[in-house]
Formats: C-alpha cells, structure tokens, sequence
C-alpha cells in the first residue's frame, strides 16, 4: 500500500482559479489540474527566484520532491500555453500555514489573519496601529535566527571562521 503524501505548506491560496485563451468558450477547451503546491512551487522558484534548496524548507519537504513537484508544475503550464488548453488551480496535499509579522515600533508580534493574507491593503499593527510592519521568515520565530543560521558548507561557513553578515 502507498504511503500518503506528507502535506506541503503554501503561504496562500491562489486569487484566480482558473486561466483560459482569449476568445475561446471554455466549455469547448481541455482542462488541465495544476495543484496549490504545484503553484507554490512556482511561485517560490520562478517568481520568488529562491534556490531549490530554500523552496524545499519553505514548503517543509526535501529536495527531490520539490524538483518533482516544480517539473510536474512546469509541464503542465507549458502544455496549457503550447496546445492551448484551460488551467484549473485546485486540490493537493497542502496546509496553509499564517503570515507572521512584527512591528518595528512596538516590537509586537503577530499571525495575519487569511483575509490579511488576501488583501493587498495597507497592513497595520494590531497593538499600536503603526503600518511600518515587517514580515517574519515563516520557519523562524522572531526576527533573530539561531546562532548555527549562517554555518554550512562553502567558504567563510561553519565554527571559528569569519561569518557574513
């Protein structure tokens, strides 16, 4: 018997749901069914511009999965523009882990809600209602990592050595 995938965190839900040709109805078009981690796989890589290693952390599964989740996505897309099929985002292993934010004025932190997340408005501080907010990296707690963030492998890494900064 199969094993279940594990989920996959995703930062948000899509806005639209679906993408078609121009001028085509889409009762008359093929659908293809991109998944919400196929999308934030996306998102993180091409449009985020993040290195495979940081996408696989930031949706909590290793490397490998990511690469096969990023090409399955890529194909998809390329098939969608090449032979001029729909795209319908929806379903997946995934959970929706919450924005956190801090405040650079009164050190407050906090979980947006999924409206928050939604809107493109301007976000203010719950506490102080400062709208100099900065948000926090989602595998962190506060802003400070700890101490071992910046070691590993390659030059000036790992105990003794200089650090960048």
């Amino acid at each position: 018997m199969a094993r279940r995938p594990k989920n996959r965190c995703v930062q948000c839900l899509p806005r639209v749901n679906r993408f078609k040709p121009a001028g085509m109805p889409l009762s008359e078009l093929e659908e293809v069914v991109l998944s919400v981690e196929e999308l934030e796989a996306i998102r993180l890589k091409d449009l985020e511009g993040l290195e495979q290693a940081e996408c696989a952390v930031r949706m909590g599964i290793s490397r490998p999965t990511f690469h096969r989740i990023l090409v399955s996505a890529r194909q998809k897309i390329a098939e969608c523009l090449v032979m001029g099929k729909a795209l319908r985002i929806e379903g997946g292993d995934f959970k929706l882990y919450p924005k956190n934010y801090y405040c650079k004025e009164c050190s407050h932190e906090w979980q947006a809600s999924f409206k928050m997340e939604q809107d493109d408005g301007e976000a203010i501080c719950p506490n102080c209602g400062e709208e100099d907010i900065k948000p926090m990296d989602p595998r962190r707690r506060g802003l400070g990592g700890p101490p071992w963030d910046s070691m590993g492998r390659g030059p000036k890494k790992g105990w003794g050595g200089p650090q960048d900064k």
